[in-house]
């Protein structure tokens, strides 16, 4: 069996109060992309489903050139805790999305795992949310205005056809980093600021509209913070911007920049006038 992960972009992000638990507010607009990791799962075992886990078996997770704990293996385990009881798995995954770049390859890995146990383990949004706060909303890749911490989630009609350039600007932004950062910068918005632009995206992005038919909304509050740490980030949006992007900006907690285009010849064109080895080139939606 093989499974894409799509990548997410963050078509907009703004910054609210920091909470009790150490999390932040957020007002998001979240998109997949056809940019995305393979993830193949063959069985270790050749028993069907529901015949329950055999011997000492283990899940097994391979990510070549990804190091330390992969949040794949926290997802089976957590299946695991929660009942699953199909067979051991191999579970090989060929990153194709940039690692530590805002993109939320990670998340959009333990999410792909996750969707094999619908229907067959209860609460997965509540596992999702213990994982990392981007899982929630890549269960069901697709247009989503997020809040809270990322466990809102608004599920919003696909959007017009647009393309996407992308910058991972060689990744390794930490995310903790950016936002102990903004706190320090003190960015952030009220709760009713936050609710307000809540309603005008909901407006706009329910309509099925071009993000690019809104560009006043597409906004990140961590850019400021991101750029105090890698100034770099603010060349790369210029360089799109030189390059033709209706808009650009940061997505996530970076350092990715990207611009958005009409149509994914004229990001191609982009693309090809840039000095860039790591532009990316995609359209904006889930990959099949």
């Amino acid at each position: 069996m093989q499974i894409h992960a799509p990548a997410k972009l963050n078509l907009c992000l703004y910054l609210g109060a920091r909470r009790d638990d150490g999390l932040h507010e957020l007002c998001s607009l979240f998109e997949p992309l056809a940019l995305a990791d393979l993830i193949t799962l063959p069985t270790l075992t050749t028993l069907g489903g529901g015949q329950g886990r055999i011997g000492a078996e283990l899940d097994e997770v391979v990510c070549a050139g990804v190091e330390g704990e992969n949040l794949v293996a926290r997802a089976l385990a957590a299946l695991r805790e929660h009942g699953w009881q199909q067979p051991p798995l191999r579970v090989e995954i060929e990153k194709r999305i940039p690692v530590a770049a805002g993109l939320g390859g990670g998340s959009a890995d333990a999410a792909a795992v996750l969707r094999l146990a619908a229907g067959e383990v209860a609460d997965l949004e509540q596992i999702a949310a213990a994982l990392g706060a981007d899982v929630p909303s890549q269960l069901t890749p697709a247009l989503a205005l997020v809040r809270g911490a990322g466990e809102r989630i608004e599920r919003l009609p696909e959007p017009k056809l647009h393309a996407v350039v992308l910058l991972p600007g060689g990744g390794g932004l930490s995310t903790a980093d950016v936002f102990a950062e903004a706190d320090r910068l003190g960015l952030g918005r009220g709760d009713e600021e936050l609710d307000e632009l809540a309603q005008r995206l909901r407006a706009v992005a329910g309509a099925g509209a071009s993000p690019l038919a809104y560009p006043e909304l597409l906004v990140n509050d961590l850019e400021p913070a991101a750029r105090s740490l890698r100034p770099d980030i603010g060349d790369a949006l210029d360089a799109l911007r030189e390059a033709g992007a209706p808009k650009a900006l940061l997505t996530g907690s970076g350092p990715t920049a990207f611009g958005l285009f009409d149509t994914l010849a004229a990001a191609q064109e982009a693309a090809s006038a840039l000095d860039h080895d790591d532009a990316i080139v995609c359209e904006a939606g889930a990959a099949p």
